[in-house]
């Protein structure tokens, strides 16, 4: 075996003179409030700042109370530059200001660089290398700015209440950053940093939460971190860190947009077609354990989950004094793998004995409208302590306006607060008990006002799995017969000679066979392999489509009819000829993804595989846990197990082949594209009948 690592080094460029700068100065500071110059020195003094702020403006001699530079060459030595001044001007600034002034930290609010044209492109570009040249940090250009408890540097509303243990949140998006707050602050969540990296000219997302896994402290930071991408420019630095964060306690949750034209290229292979960039996506973030969003909706109310005590099971008590929400949820709690359990039994009645009549603690347990905050309480205890296969509550409680129901918010909170088991607190009324809402979160505490986003939230936290351990075992392969195909094939589809040097190389069983040319080698062949055969032409892509496959060839006679018939389709160059094997065809390949490396996908296979698309991936390397993830959570998963009387197949030696091939793929980077097409699997084995290997060095 040998042992693999997904770690790898990057260079820092997060300076604590963006963290904790001593003295700031805004070169744009305005008296306007409605321009970004304005609207960020308001912020930054608003915040409180404690060190020194400047302003350089030309036209004014006192901005905002602070008396004005005309220019940054008049500044003293000043920490962090934020820059609010039209693209054009940005570079000479950024030249004085690192030249002279020993400024280390810079946030470029202003737009007009590589977002635009070329020009700003090569603006950008001389930008980062005089910040490079001192080993400082950019943040921008074209980004809305920069918070955490130390100051505050957005032109932008809403500033969040900062707490060190409430979220950290980077966007490349500086609008969506916005949006995202609108949504989560009326939920209560709170923000330890908000981080607009805008362009990304030199931090990007991945380098921010690099810079968080490395100066990670348990006692002192946040342990959520909500990730919104565009793109992924850097995905092992991604995978790394997001990796390393969550084995640290922490909890990430991200949207990755930008997915709709993924599709749009064509591909020559089944893998080909079936992977994608998305496809690369998903699979990083299983691997990393980063729960994937798609809207500011649902990241929002994931954070929210995240703030809460952790789902350690499947089973969950839906509380509630209103029935038509606590169905809607107990439906798409179970729609979605998490369990509604009955609750019976001597405590159960004990239970119900105390509720008023018509009250039910089946699951849902409805304590009707009429339900008071004294039998709220007592539900809770005996989910907590007598019912012990209930993993979590959830609590769905409005109002109808009649009443105050601070009395029943408040007992929520201490609940929560005494529990172990995790208590979501559904809140639907967000007009009848605005009030009363407004002091549950002024208690620190974070509400859903909707029961179905938590429900699918719950479920989505629930089964995304935990971060691959950093260093595991692959199967151990011949790397030198690799090596030696390898380095002295061509571009494109290998031989088939090399193709069965290469899976004799990496282990992976293959069924006999013989390639020939002529109709006396067809016929010689078959009858050593073994009647009955299959034969195949070699060179069309789609084999199946031209008419190019021939199964249950039983003799001399009809081998040779069909070597005949075989060669002279267009693009054949020999024929394949095979034993005829019995099993379930499956299916296993790899695609190389820019910068992210090799996916691997599997499923059921033969001509059934891109009309049920019924295929899993993971990002190579894989441990035998992805391997056996990807397999068992196929929705075919049944057949590979046998029904109906139908042999199932070797799950053992079916994870082993996947991770044989991703180890293959590992050691020769240069395959482009790989088909194992069918494998054909039995109880007692698992054999590759055909293959393709394209090779772009």
């Amino acid at each position: 075996m040998f042992i693999l690592s997904l770690s790898q080094k990057y260079f820092n460029m997060v300076t604590q003179e963006l963290i904790n700068p001593k003295s700031i100065v805004v070169v744009g500071g305005s008296n306007t409030l409605n321009k970004p110059g304005g609207k960020v020195l308001f912020n930054l003094q608003d915040g409180h700042f404690k060190g020194n702020v400047y302003v350089v403006n030309p036209k004014e001699k006192e901005v905002q109370g602070i008396k004005t530079h005309a220019n940054v060459a008049d500044l003293p030595q000043v920490d962090l530059a934020i820059l609010a001044i039209a693209a054009q001007y940005c570079l000479k600034s950024v030249e004085v200001l690192v030249k002279e002034k020993g400024t280390k930290a810079f946030i470029i609010l202003s737009a007009g660089f590589s977002e635009e044209n070329e020009e700003g492109a090569e603006i950008e570009r001389q930008i980062v290398e005089l910040i490079n040249s001192v080993n400082g940090t950019l943040i921008g250009p074209n980004c809305i700015g920069f918070l955490n408890p130390n100051y505050s540097v957005v032109f932008t509303t809403p500033i969040p209440k900062l707490d060190p243990k409430g979220i950290d949140f980077i966007s490349g998006s500086g609008a969506t950053a916005v949006f995202i707050m609108e949504a989560g602050i009326p939920k209560g969540l709170t923000f330890a940093s908000v981080t607009s990296v805008g362009n990304s000219a030199q931090m990007g997302v991945e380098d921010i939460l690099k810079y968080m896994d490395e100066s990670f402290d348990a006692e002192r930071d946040s342990k959520v971190k909500l990730l919104y991408m565009e793109n992924i420019k850097k995905p092992q630095m991604l995978l790394k860190h997001a990796s390393s964060l969550i084995r640290k306690g922490c909890k990430i949750a991200a949207i990755k947009a930008g997915s709709s034209a993924a599709g749009s290229r064509a591909a020559s292979s089944h893998t080909g077609a079936l992977a994608s960039p998305e496809v690369a996506v998903d699979a990083l973030f299983r691997k990393a354990g980063i729960v994937r969003c798609d809207s500011r909706e649902e990241l929002t109310t994931i954070a929210s989950i995240f703030m809460h005590k952790e789902l350690q099971g499947k089973n969950i008590a839906v509380i509630t004094h209103a029935g038509g929400p606590a169905v809607m949820l107990t439906d798409i709690l179970s729609n979605n793998g998490l369990e509604v359990p009955p609750i019976k039994g001597p405590k159960a009645i004990e239970l119900l004995d105390s509720l008023f009549p018509g009250s039910s603690v089946a699951n849902p347990i409805d304590f009707l409208a009429t339900g008071t905050a004294e039998q709220l309480g007592r539900i809770i205890d005996y989910c907590e302590n007598e019912f012990s296969d209930i993993d979590a509550m959830v609590v769905i409680f409005g109002s109808p306006g009649l009443f105050e129901v601070y009395n029943v918010y408040r007992l929520l909170d201490q609940k929560m607060k005494t529990c172990s088991k995790p208590i979501y607190p559904v809140l639907p009324s967000i007009i009848n008990a605005e009030k009363e809402i407004e002091d549950f979160i002024s208690r620190g505490r974070i509400f859903f006002p909707e029961e179905g986003a938590l429900g699918k939230g719950l479920s989505k936290i629930f089964f995304t799995p935990k971060p691959v351990p950093e260093n595991f075992e692959m199967p151990e392969i011949d790397k030198a017969a690799i090596r030696s195909v390898i380095d002295k094939s061509e571009n494109g589809y290998l031989l088939p000679e090399d193709i069965r040097s290469l899976l004799d190389a990496a282990g992976i069983p293959r069924a006999g066979e013989s390639v020939v040319t002529s109709r006396e080698e067809a016929v010689k062949a078959a009858e050593s392999l073994g009647f009955p055969v299959v034969m195949k032409v070699v060179g069309p892509v789609h084999k199946s489509d031209v008419g190019g496959v021939v199964l249950n060839v039983k003799d001399t006679e009809t081998a040779a009819r069909e070597f005949d018939r075989m060669i002279k389709i267009a693009e054949t160059t020999a024929i394949l000829i095979q034993p005829m094997l019995s099993g379930l065809e499956l299916f296993a390949g790899a695609k190389r993804e820019d910068k992210f490396g090799h996916i691997i996908l599997t499923g059921i296979g033969g001509i059934f595989i891109e009309v049920l698309k019924d295929i899993n991936s993971g990002l190579a390397p894989l441990c035998k846990d992805e391997a056996k993830s990807m397999i068992r959570s196929l929705k075919s998963y049944e057949m590979l197990k046998g029904v109906r009387g139908q042999k199932g197949v070797n799950e053992e030696i079916f994870i082993d082949i996947i991770m044989r091939l991703s180890a293959l793929v590992t050691i020769a980077p240069e395959i482009f594209e790989m088909d194992l097409n069918p494998l054909l699997g039995s109880p007692d084995k698992v054999v590759a009948v055909d293959a393709r290997i394209r090779i772009e060095k």
